[in-house]
């Protein structure tokens, strides 16, 4: 008889097809020195657990009084089998294996070694046979415990990554295998309590001058639960859900708890939101004592801050004053908008990482926005070390999941980041709001504007392709990005072209298709929010708001006075609100308006989202209609496209949408194809 293929076709055909023909009545019998042998009856397995003692001092439990024992930095795991009564460890042959995957899919990778088992070698001409599918739960807990740091055939992990330990027992019952657990039990037992929380319920918080909806008592609840276990969060929820409110809550029971009487909490937020901020702490919970730290008048404020039990301060003020704040140990840091940090080289990132707390929570309702390596920016900061380094996360998540669609690995990533990141959407949580309609409002370029449009696109991509050939691509970002600004300028209007032959055209077919719109919202009574990108082109429609006697509101990065802009619109003193996507775009609440128009489209599809999401939040009583206007067969409508694509990463993440693909020297040439093609 011919057997042909690799290593483990040769195993499984040992394991599986020789006791088969016994059974028949065939007499096999097998040379000792036959180099495929394997062991013939399921062998028990072992997992040792180890612990390497905590350097840190001992940290504050639920209770005051009593503090809670330090736990173990990291945790150390032996995997093997029992031989014969000798113990052989398998994690240097299986660790080999997941670094030789390149990173294929488990189930591709048990697929290749054989359909029916994977073989380890457990001496010489000696294999034994795991069967395919607990082959690939054993590779996936791996591949989360996995740090390519630790020395070589060993698996040492972070606490956070604990849970990873009872998916490796769930892998051994499903087909009653024997596994015998040993060694510290703290791991366990944490991880017990990260994947079963127990259940702490918030109904009412005193000194809290709101009612929580049950989803926000839920919220807070989940807060607690990671403070109790000393574990940090990201809390996505949705924009308009409430994210702020909750946080307050949740701050507001650790007053009250006592645990803020000798460290404060201390939250970082953009500037234009610090002030946000302070008045949202005394609307709700006027008891506590509120410090902000922000103004060029700001420096006789840190004595405050033994006083306070809130400080609030600005993402720029942190940078700069990084080493007032490093004097200070605070009882909770958190970030808002915490995508600020997604930049894990950036300064923000850098001085958010230096401020010492005993817990750590991100607020963001996008915290995926371009790829997975800010989420990884973002959790890092929380609970460093659970998704490992940067270099680790890359090789065995980021790039399987953007770049070879691995849908293992992107199941072992949601299972791995599941405890840490809490999301709500409106739809499942907020049913009482009234619908949002999304129109995309294709509009056709003519005439000069549309042959100014080709002439720009012509010389720009043979300049783009000139300079990626000699730089490559990830070397001509601000070119490339340069030129595609100058081509949106044209779809907006050609007046934002700084070129001379763009002087003389009169054609803006959008700026005359806004405004056909504009008349039409406002006979039927509604109150409008009108986002760009660029300042200048909300000049324009300034202008022409003004000509036509429209009155109207104005936020950019040069307005002043933020709360008055909004008061004005709010209060019905305006009935456009023109806003620039980047100074307006987050923070506001603009429920008075009930059509968005987003003049142009930008790269981003969350930072749209959170723009339109300024009148649809908790409070909006009317229907909200969205308008997205763009130039038909251009630059603006693949903008749109790659849109889609990237939505798809936060989907694969905190949804369960497919993982997205990588920009490429391919949708480029989209982007600067002719019109229409």
């Amino acid at each position: 008889m011919r057997c042909e293929g690799n290593v483990h076709d040769y195993a499984s055909f040992s394991a599986y097809v020789v006791p088969q023909l016994r059974s028949l009545g065939w007499k096999v019998e097998i040379a000792p020195d036959y180099p495929f042998r394997v062991v013939e009856r399921e062998p028990a397995w072992y997992a040792n657990v180890t612990a390497a003692p905590s350097e840190g001092s001992r940290r504050r439990g639920r209770d005051d009084d009593e503090p809670e024992a330090p736990r173990p930095d990291w945790f150390g795991l032996q995997l093997g089998i029992d031989l014969e009564g000798k113990r052989v460890n398998m994690l240097p042959a299986l660790l080999e294996l997941l670094e030789r995957s390149n990173g294929k899919g488990l189930g591709e990778l048990a697929q290749v070694t054989s359909k029916k088992c994977l073989a380890l070698p457990v001496g010489e001409g000696l294999f034994v046979p795991i069967p395919s599918e607990r082959a690939r739960s054993i590779l996936r807990v791996l591949a989360e415990l996995y740090d390519t740091s630790a020395p070589k055939g060993e698996v040492r992990f972070p606490p956070v990554r604990a849970p990873a330990l009872l998916s490796l027992e769930e892998a051994f019952a499903k087909d009653d295998a024997p596994l015998e657990m040993s060694g510290d039990t703290t791991a366990r037992d944490f991880a017990r309590s990260l994947a079963e929380p127990e259940k702490i319920v918030v109904t009412t918080v005193e000194g809290l001058k709101a009612e929580l909806r049950s989803y926000q008592q839920e919220g807070v609840g989940w807060l607690q639960n990671l403070r109790a276990r000393q574990v940090g969060g990201v809390l996505a929820d949705d924009m308009g859900l409430g994210k702020t409110l909750q946080t307050i809550a949740h701050v507001t029971i650790e007053k009250n708890a006592g645990r803020l009487k000798d460290r404060p909490a201390l939250i970082i937020a953009p500037t234009s939101l610090v002030m946000n901020w302070e008045r949202e702490f005394k609307k709700f919970s006027p008891d506590l004592r509120v410090l902000a730290i922000h103004g060029a008048h700001r420096h006789n404020a840190y004595d405050g801050i033994r006083d306070a039990d809130v400080v609030i301060t600005s993402y720029p003020i942190l940078c700069r004053d990084e080493e007032r704040f490093a004097e200070w140990v605070f009882h909770l840091v958190i970030l808002d908008e915490a995508q600020q940090i997604k930049n894990l080289r950036s300064r923000a990132h850098i001085a958010a990482r230096a401020v010492v707390a005993e817990n750590r929570v991100c607020l963001s309702g996008t915290p995926v926005e371009n790829h997975l390596g800010e989420l990884w920016a973002l959790l890092d900061f929380v609970n460093p070390g659970l998704l490992g380094d940067e270099m680790h996360f890359n090789r065995f998540y980021r790039i399987p999941i953007e770049r070879m669609k691995n849908e293992d690995r992107l199941e072992a990533l949601r299972e791995l980041v599941a405890p840490f990141i809490l999301r709500r959407v409106k739809r499942d949580v907020a049913k009482e709001l009234p619908p949002k309609t999304e129109v995309m409002r294709p509009i056709e370029l003519q005439g000069g504007q549309r042959e100014l449009y080709e002439s720009i696109r012509v010389a720009a991509h043979a300049e783009v392709r000139k300079i990626i050939r000699k730089k490559g691509l990830a070397a001509s970002v601000v070119p490339v990005l340069g030129a595609l600004t100058k081509l949106r300028q044209v779809c907006c209007d050609p007046r934002l072209v700084r070129m001379s032959n763009a002087g003389k055209i009169r054609e803006s077919a959008k700026y005359n298709m806004f405004f056909e719109l504009l008349d039409k919202q406002l006979a039927g009574g509604h109150r409008i929010l009108v986002f760009s990108q660029f300042t200048s082109m909300l000049g324009l429609l300034e202008q022409g708001l003004r000509e036509r006697k429209v009155k109207y509101a104005i936020l950019t990065g040069d307005t002043k006075d933020r709360a008055e802009a909004v008061d004005q619109f709010e209060k019905g003193g305006a009935k456009v609100f023109l806003i620039s996507l980047k100074a307006g775009g987050t923070g506001l609440t603009l429920t008075s308006a009930d059509v968005v128009i987003h003049y142009d489209p930008w790269w981003n599809p969350a930072i749209q989202a959170q723009a339109t999401d300024r009148a649809y939040r908790i409070g909006q009583k009317k229907p909200v209609i969205s308008y997205q206007l763009f130039a038909a067969g251009s630059v603006e409508e693949r903008i749109l496209g790659l849109q889609r694509s990237k939505r798809h990463v936060a989907d694969a993440i905190l949804g369960q949408g497919a993982a997205a693909s990588s920009f490429s020297e391919a949708e480029l040439d989209v982007l600067f194809a002719p019109l229409g093609a």
